[in-house]
């Protein structure tokens, strides 16, 4: 019987029906603790005792729920009344793209704007382990806003995190009998239709099939019964798109008809991928550019990349040369030279221009060097493991960075300077805590070099041509030797920086804008530009050129993230092509672990006392470059921006959170966690502030942060107004504070965990704790929570402060570690039982780029 109107299933309230299907009845609700509409859809007790359509209900709330992407139904909630179950998500105003569709066929803008949607929401979804099996019009939702949501995962398919395309094991938690046809009759794959194992290639199949509809007006498989239609997705194609009466450009046809190969092995093989066509024909079709095809051997696709090169970089590298002349020229050509999965630190032309040298971190090994021949996808290792390649001299020896650790956006940090032969030999180790170094022309080294919470660049070793609070890294010298380019990052770790340039004599020069990212730099063969690739905002990284006197210019944009390694003398690049992302995952009150992360690049840094919410930033492309304070539940409810700046701590009472804008020393922001309005605390003294948190007297707040001239250090300044108040020495900072706001803990110079008395008596450092990192004190002040960040997996560590005596807390490690680079922002509640973490995960391909200009 149908749910009258003030019916109460917990908190909700029912107040009308919204529809009903084959898998229950949807009604639109109102959620009385948080005071929201919402939707409620019921298993009907007739269908309940069905155990099919059980599992099949409940499995699409499992899959949702795992789902965090703006693409996808958001569920809140699941629940059982009377014997009943239901499941409580976001109520949708709008149509299926079924209704849309009976008006025929869409726009081809609009039609390729969903279907860009639709490709990042499939993309999410997989790169969770999920397959849908049921992707159709009736399954995909257009909001009042235009927004594409895809919907129903009663048929989805949970993978393992490792299981890639073409691998058949799933989770135990899904069957499915073998010969069990599994989908809807006009866009299941033709795998489905033969009973056979679905994988995410099948979604990509039937993503083609419903791209094709919303531009031809029709379905791409038809019949007059379900076995004809199946008969047509085995043995038949789609009708040419011309003859539908639509213009279609070849380039998009190319695409739906790659998606739509029968042999799944020559579909594309990601979502990314996808999404990443169609948005290159979306902005080529826009700069008014026709790009003839690339021969079909150019075509690599790839699981986990963004990189599809069937005239795809190609398409913008032509849009934005047509832009520069005014007239076709010849286009640039792509060589790929790695297909494993995994990241690229650096690469390097060596001295024959034929050979490279590379360091990577393939299937979750460790950083090693290896070396492949220009014009082939040979890679041998070179043995040297957790080196990082810094440079190739003339003469042949390389600059290696040895045993440092991977941080914040692949800097090495840490490390020790070796020179090795590239020919083959033992490293020579030459210099302590050495993150990037460059060869001059006469075979003498330049060198970045952090000293006492400095970073210095020296040249030659020993003599400082420039120093700074903040960081350097990708150092180069002029072709001439006469000048070194570097980008200058204001303050660590974030990456926001500028492109400059340092004569011999120490005269230093900005040469760019200050971009939100930065992150590789070479000069030009006739040294009259430096290219760099940067980013506007989150990880969307161009490649640029600048000159001596500032004058910038676009050498190539695409989506995705470019990664500038090398020139060589002719003028060849070497390209990276990197996936970028910090994820979140946390758990509350021992629950299990589940992903929390929002856009992209979310970093936790406090949870709040009763271990319900938890306080990140968000520095994702769309929180520009200020970045987001963001808010959320362990529950997976949608989080809420509070406003920008980077997380600090909430205040006592919860009802504020701290917030410090990047790049900006002078103040610090309180955002009310509910209502009401910012409030703005002068920081008189410092250049930089980093994070801000609050003293348990809500009245003073620990600054992590930096006087003019001077190396980060933790404060305290009163909320009221007042010069800050230096807590730690020069170079440890730290907000860690005891519950009753008398210690701070800090990594100390020595890298031990440090205890810093606030009213200024002497220091005492923890015994046993070198390389641990403090991350929260216990509710009585008894014991510390600590990490070790250079562990794979990271151990959480409960330690006593007055003994020393150490205990395993847990081990952290993402479900798929392919690319991981670091765990860090280990956040933990005062008991203990809830915690975030962030994990920085980058998939590198590496190409050789001929002809750009």
């Amino acid at each position: 019987m149908p749910l009258a109107a003030g019916t109460k299933l917990g908190p909700y309230e029912i107040l009308g029906a919204l529809g009903a299907g084959g898998m229950g009845e949807v009604y639109r609700a109102r959620d009385s603790r948080l005071d929201r509409q919402v939707a409620v859809k019921i298993l009907p007790s007739s269908f309940s005792s069905d155990p099919d359509r059980l599992r099949r209900f409940q499995q699409e709330a499992t899959a949702a729920a795992a789902l965090n992407d703006p693409g996808i139904l958001a569920v809140y909630d699941v629940g059982s009344h009377d014997g009943t179950p239901y499941v409580v998500s976001e109520l949708l105003e709008g149509e299926t793209l079924r209704d849309r569709l009976r008006a025929g066929a869409l726009p081809r803008r609009k039609a390729i704007e969903f279907a860009v949607q639709i490709a990042r929401a499939l993309a999410a979804a997989h790169d969770k382990g999920i397959v849908h099996r049921d992707l159709k019009p009736e399954n995909l939702f257009v909001t009042r806003e235009g927004r594409i949501k895809i919907l129903d995962f009663g048929l989805a398919k949970f993978v393992r995190p490792e299981e890639k395309a073409g691998s058949h094991t799933s989770a135990p938690t899904v069957e499915t009998s073998p010969g069990l046809v599994m989908g809807t009759v006009g866009y299941m794959s033709p795998e489905q239709v033969r009973g056979q194992p679905a994988d995410l290639r099948s979604d990509i199949f039937a993503f083609g099939a419903v791209l094709y509809e919303m531009l031809c007006g029709q379905r791409a498989f038809k019949g007059e019964t379900p076995a004809d239609a199946m008969s047509a997705i085995l043995k038949e194609d789609p009708p040419d798109m011309a003859e539908t009466g639509r213009e279609i450009s070849p380039a998009l046809e190319r695409v739906v008809r790659h998606c739509l190969e029968k042999n799944s092995k020559e579909r594309f093989h990601s979502a990314h991928d996808v999404a990443f066509a169609l948005e290159n024909i979306s902005q080529t079709s826009q700069s008014g550019v026709s790009i003839q095809a690339a021969p079909r051997s150019h075509i690599v696709p790839k699981l986990g990349t963004v990189v599809w090169l069937l005239g795809l970089v190609l398409a913008a590298a032509a849009a934005f040369f047509a832009g520069r002349s005014g007239q076709r020229g010849s286009l640039p050509t792509f060589h790929r030279l790695t297909y494993e999965r995994g990241m690229i630190l650096s690469a390097r032309f060596a001295p024959d221009a034929h050979t490279i040298a590379y360091s990577a971190s393939w299937e979750s090994k460790p950083v090693r060097v290896f070396s492949t021949p220009a014009d082939s996808p040979q890679s041998r290792s070179l043995e040297f493991e957790s080196a990082v390649l810094l440079g190739i001299s003339r003469s042949g020896e390389m600059a290696l960075a040895l045993g440092g650790k991977v941080t914040n956006h692949l800097v090495f940090r840490d490390a020790t300077l070796a020179r090795a032969p590239l020919a083959g030999g033992a490293p020579r180790e030459v210099l302590e805590q050495v993150t990037a170094a460059d060869w001059a022309p006469d075979g003498t080294l330049a060198v970045v070099h952090h000293v006492g919470g400095r970073t210095r660049l020296e040249y030659p070793i020993g003599k400082v041509l420039y120093e700074t609070s903040g960081w350097i890294d990708y150092i180069r010298f002029s072709p001439a030797g006469d000048r070194i380019a570097f980008l200058l990052h204001p303050a660590w770790p974030d990456d926001r920086g500028f492109a400059a340039v340092i004569d011999l004599a120490g005269n230093e020069k900005n040469l760019s804008r200050e971009w939100e990212g930065t992150h590789g730099l070479a000069w030009s063969p006739r040294g009259d530009e430096i290219w760099f690739t940067a980013s506007f905002g989150g990880t969307n990284r161009g490649l640029y050129a600048v000159t001596l006197s500032g004058q910038q210019r676009t050498v190539l944009q695409v989506p995705g993230g470019l990664a500038l390694h090398d020139i060589a003398a002719d003028g060849r690049v070497l390209l990276g092509f990197d996936t970028e992302r910090v994820g979140m995952r946390g758990s509350r009150d021992g629950a299990a672990e589940r992903e929390l992360t929002w856009l992209g690049w979310s970093t936790p840094q406090a949870i709040s006392p009763d271990g319900g919410r938890v306080l990140f930033t968000e520095q994702a492309e769309p929180a520009g470059s200020n970045y987001w304070v963001t808010i959320r539940t362990f529950d997976g409810s949608p989080p809420v921006r509070l406003g920008e700046g980077s997380a600090g701590g909430f205040s006592p009472d919860v009802k504020w959170a701290a917030s410090s804008l990047p790049g900006k020393g002078d103040r610090v922001t309180l955002l009310p966690t509910g209502a009401g309005q910012p409030r703005e605390v002068a920081i008189p003294g410092l250049e930089q502030i980093w994070e801000a948190g609050f003293l348990p007297d809500g009245k003073r707040l620990v600054i992590d942060g930096a006087e003019h001239g001077h190396a980060f250090r933790s404060f305290v300044v009163d909320i009221a107004g007042g010069k800050p108040t230096a807590v730690t020495p020069e170079g440890v900072h730290s907000i860690v504070l005891s519950s009753d706001g008398q210690y701070l803990a800090a990594q100390g110079m020595a890298k031990n965990i440090t205890i810093y008395p606030l009213d200024g008596k002497p220091a005492r450092t923890i015994p046993g704790t070198a390389g641990m990192l403090p991350v929260q004190w216990n509710t009585d002040g008894r014991f510390l929570f600590a990490t070790v960040p250079d562990e794979f997996p990271t151990r959480v560590l409960r330690i006593e402060v007055a003994t020393g005596r150490q205990e395993l807390l847990r081990r952290l490690l993402p479900g798929d570690s392919a690319g991981v680079y670091r765990l860090q922002d280990v956040t933990l509640s005062p008991d203990g039982k809830t915690y975030a973490y962030s994990y920085g995960q980058c998939l590198s391909d590496l190409y050789v780029v001929e002809g750009l200009r």
